[in-house]
């Protein structure tokens, strides 16, 4: 996979990288994948287009870059988060309850970004690249497996194992299809008025009977 990014070596440029980073993210989960043009970006950064190629070729590198290091920082965040000493006292139904509402609650705040990023994913012709981002994802998924199974114990499941990877696989599909996919966040609204709320509250449900997991 070809590198995306001339390296930063001076504390100003470092700067001006993570701000033209932070900018192309948020211009993405504002206006989406096709509205995010290098102009727009370089505008809303304080830039010129011309500061952007110095450093990515176009704007598919940029891309790359942005997707890479916002799936590197979600492993990080999730690792320290579900680091099993830090629920020890806590109730698995309360790690499950946990986990669940920040999935959503992700998925809800940064709709349009993740919705950029499987889109752009989805068909990019660097396997090199595709296969990377797959890894930093799957991470995280192995990361929450990992926790819940430190307390094996309390699931019911006559297989724990697979239902808590199947478990957290639909909790990873009911976002996408019910938050992400739709081109209008409330589509679904008009079948079950306040969608997010009532997904919110009857997903975890779900997930509990499911597992066998009381509370």
């Amino acid at each position: 996979m070809p590198k995306t990014v001339l390296p930063a070596r001076q504390e100003r440029s470092r700067k001006t990288l993570a701000l033209l980073l932070k900018t192309t993210a948020e211009v993405l989960n504002k206006d989406g994948l096709e509205a995010a043009t290098i102009p727009r970006i370089a505008a809303r950064a304080g830039l010129t287009p011309g500061a952007i190629y110095r450093r990515f070729p176009d704007k598919d590198a940029l891309l790359r870059e942005v997707c890479l290091r916002m799936l590197d920082e979600n492993y990080r965040h999730s690792k320290e988060l579900l680091t099993p000493e830090r629920w020890k006292d806590k109730p698995l139904a309360e790690i499950c309850r946990y986990v669940i509402e920040i999935t959503l609650k992700g998925h809800s705040v940064f709709r349009g970004l993740v919705r950029a990023y499987m889109f752009f994913t989805l068909q990019h012709p660097d396997v090199a690249f595709v296969r990377k981002c797959d890894d930093l994802e799957w991470k995280v998924i192995r990361a929450v497996g990992d926790l819940l199974l430190t307390r094996r114990k309390e699931i019911r499941h006559p297989d724990p194992d697979f239902a808590v990877s199947f478990a957290m696989l639909m909790v990873g599909a009911a976002a996408h299809t019910l938050l992400i996919l739709p081109r209008d966040p409330k589509h679904f609204s008009r079948l079950i008025p306040d969608i997010e709320k009532r997904l919110e509250r009857e997903l975890p449900e779900m997930i509990l009977r499911y597992l066998g997991i009381e509370g």
